[in-house]
């Protein structure tokens, strides 16, 4: 139990020993956090829960605040189960405690549990009074499931935002005044690029519902990682800043390779992109991470993705990181393509199309090399890197 407020109270549970998210979607380097908060007031609400396997620890934090019996409502913000796991538990112990879901909420809360609590459905602008306080209810439907709201506790100020604005950051402390920065928006990035990209035309028009609100915060409680209580807007901004087709002067290149072929030709490349001025990261793809290297993919403007030929496709290795890339919908990105053959030779084309039907932007056409590159060959790498460093200058040098 840590203390937000003189009435706000941290309940939530620290996993440092975590590894991936969503099955094996998501690496979380640095662990994460279940958040979940205590409000006291006339009425007792208890907002957001934990990951089912932290619910005997959850129940004891919890105790160390209020009385179980006391918990007048309950807040799901958002029903999946890494918030929503621990219910079951907890309102086998409290069945007189009222509900609070939105409509989606309340559908997916019932089919993941089967059970009948007193559910009460709430609406963006709905507020229930706790006495000297409210909550008010705000829906942000995929940010990022269908189910999605936020919480604002009048009074204190303070936004629990569920899954937005948060992180996958495990610490012994809890406020972004106490920790690492750079560590937390390494993270925050992360998710955002991984998690939000798709749905951020929604997240531009859900902030400017919220802030129409013109509700002062003084305090950001997301769901996973630090609450954010010294200039608690700033995540607000760089959430703008990330949902308009956010992009870096840089470059990344993601390649496989099967003699060395296509590496030698991915580091000519590289050195083109040096040449012009461009900063760059390369991945490996099958030995690089594949979250970190969609965040490089989305910071950086251009993406040059290459591979060998192999029964006249690209390497299947690279597929998982392609077709990340088409879920996530990026926009405004430069693209293009390169690889070694031995007889055919329909990596580039292939590996072209992909990104185009992922809407990337094709700048110029894709280099293939048969087997070993020559050192003119090499030249020839180097100088279609150099050009496409150039291009990515040339769009920044429009705005």
């Amino acid at each position: 139990m840590k203390k937000l407020r003189d009435n706000v109270y941290w309940v939530g549970t620290t996993d440092w020993a975590i590894k991936y998210f969503h099955g094996f979607g998501y690496s979380t380097h640095r662990g994460t956090t279940y958040n979940s908060y205590i409000v006291k007031d006339e009425k007792i609400a208890l907002i957001d829960g934990v990951w089912g396997p932290f619910t005997e620890e959850w129940l004891e934090k919890i105790a160390e605040v209020v009385d179980l019996a006391e918990i007048d409502y309950v807040i799901c913000n958002h029903a999946e189960t890494d918030h929503s796991g621990g219910f079951a538990t907890l309102m086998q112990k409290i069945p007189h405690a009222k509900f609070f879901v939105s409509a989606k909420g309340k559908e997916h809360v019932y089919k993941q549990h089967h059970q009948e609590w007193d559910f009460q459905v709430v609406k963006t602008g709905d507020k229930i009074s706790l006495g000297k306080n409210e909550l008010v209810f705000v829906e942000t439907p995929m940010l990022h499931w269908p189910d999605n709201m936020v919480t604002y506790l009048t009074g204190e100020n303070i936004l629990f935002s569920n899954d937005a604005f948060g992180q996958h950051y495990a610490s012994s402390s809890i406020f972004n005044d106490e920790v690492d920065i750079t560590e937390v928006y390494q993270e925050a990035i992360k998710y955002y690029a991984n998690i939000l990209t798709p749905f951020s035309k929604l997240v531009v028009k859900k902030l400017d519902e919220i802030q129409g609100f013109n509700l002062p915060v003084e305090m950001i409680a997301p769901s996973h990682g630090i609450i954010w209580r010294d200039n608690p807007m700033q995540i607000v901004e760089k959430y703008y800043h990330w949902a308009s087709e956010y992009a870096e002067p840089t470059a990344v290149i993601l390649y496989d390779t099967m003699w060395d072929n296509t590496e030698k030709i991915a580091h000519a490349i590289a050195k083109g992109l040096a040449a012009a001025g461009v900063d760059y990261k390369m991945h490996h793809v099958v030995k690089s991470d594949k979250n970190d290297m969609i965040t490089d993919v989305f910071k950086a403007k251009g993406v040059i993705v290459g591979s060998p030929t192999i029964n006249s496709r690209y390497l299947p290795t690279t597929a998982p990181v392609l077709e990340e890339i088409r879920c996530l919908k990026f926009a405004g990105k430069l693209g293009a393509t390169f690889g070694s053959y031995g007889w055919s030779g329909e990596s580039p084309k292939l590996l072209q199309e992909h990104l185009t039907g992922s809407k990337f932007e094709i700048v110029q056409d894709g280099l293939g090399i048969k087997f070993t590159p020559t050192e003119e060959e090499l030249t020839k790498c180097f100088e279609f890197g150099k050009s496409f460093g150039e291009r990515i200058l040339a769009e920044f040098e429009k705005k």
